[in-house]
């Protein structure tokens, strides 16, 4: 006879409750929203991805709407053409009728970019350089922290304890205006190199722990069988280290990008700007915060999705341990 399972272990109803929890949630925030008189405006959404801007040609001067040589001009006291008309636009006026100084000749729709793709491209484009820094350093700084070598050891020592032992806040402030002015940097870059150095201290330490969880046995293995050390740290000791910091890295890697927000303060106009300024043109605060939100929290799903996947590929082909 089969075992009868919990009602509370049921995954149906486990799932049912949760999602009916998550619903009633939601629900008394609209609520309380429609308490305070607050104007919900969803409609305006997609035109933060995306908007249609009409582009319309202005005659100069008034004269005869005229084409010749694949061009239009406007032929009056002069013959004056009219620069970037092609047959795309819509013409309001046919050739050879008489237009007038400042009415609209042609028109098009085209569409743009809204504010919020621009500003998720910025913080694409952050996170990822800063995390190729990030990767750098931690690599670097660990090995420093392993080395037979005091001063490097002691260097590395310095950095980690400095760098985590201030606010990220703090060092996008110094870098951007002591740093970024002394060397002429873009405020890009210094949010990058903040960022960077920053979570490379987080990254030095993971890796530092990785590396020394490593059974000193396959070091002294393979001096034996005359690879250097270089070689060993590379082909033996460092891929085995990020199989069992994979989890940690990737954590890391979600608290960069949601840290890259903090940016935004020295007008780098990325995904949290964007909605700054998209909230004080608008005044919007509810749909614009939810949507940057869930912008935020597609990425770093994303992130923790290829992680699974990787830790999973990785544990198929010989395991993390």
């Amino acid at each position: 006879m089969a075992k009868k399972i919990p009602l509370t272990q049921n995954k149906t109803v486990g799932h049912s409750i949760a999602v009916l929890f998550f619903i009633l949630v939601g629900y008394s925030f609209y609520i309380a929203a429609g308490n305070m008189n607050y104007v919900w405006k969803w409609n305006s959404v997609p035109k933060y991805f995306a908007y249609e801007e009409t582009l319309s040609v202005e005659a100069p001067i008034d004269g005869k709407l005229v084409f010749e040589d694949n061009k239009y001009f406007v032929d009056g006291d002069e013959k004056v053409e009219l620069s970037n008309l092609d047959k795309s636009f819509s013409f309001d006026y046919e050739v050879g009728e008489e237009v007038y100084s400042g009415d609209s000749v042609a028109s098009k729709e085209e569409m743009h970019a809204g504010p919020v793709l621009s500003g998720l491209w910025v913080t694409l484009k952050i996170s990822f350089f800063a995390l190729l820094l990030t990767l750098v350093i931690g690599v670097i700084v660990a090995l420093m922290k392993l080395s037979s070598m005091i001063f490097l050891r002691d260097i590395a020592t310095v950095y980690i304890t400095i760098v985590r032992g201030t606010p990220l806040l703090v060092q996008i402030f110094l870098f951007y205006f002591i740093v970024a002015n002394i060397f002429e940097l873009e405020r890009i870059v210094a949010g990058i190199l903040s960022l960077g150095i920053f979570f490379g201290a987080y990254m030095a330490e993971i890796l530092r722990g990785a590396i020394v969880s490593i059974d000193k046995g396959q070091l002294e293995a393979a001096k034996s069988l005359g690879i250097s050390n270089f070689q060993a740290m590379r082909y033996i000791i460092l891929p085995q280290a990020f199989k069992r910091a994979l989890p940690t890295l990737v954590g890391e890697t979600i608290s960069l990008v949601k840290d890259s927000s903090l940016v935004s303060v020295i007008s780098i106009t990325d995904l949290t700007k964007v909605g700054k300024e998209i909230v004080a043109n608008t005044f919007s605060p509810f749909e614009t915060w939810i949507v940057i939100a869930l912008l935020y929290l597609t990425i770093t799903s994303t992130l923790s999705y290829l992680g699974h996947v990787l830790e999973k590929r990785m544990a198929a082909k010989g395991g993390i341990s």
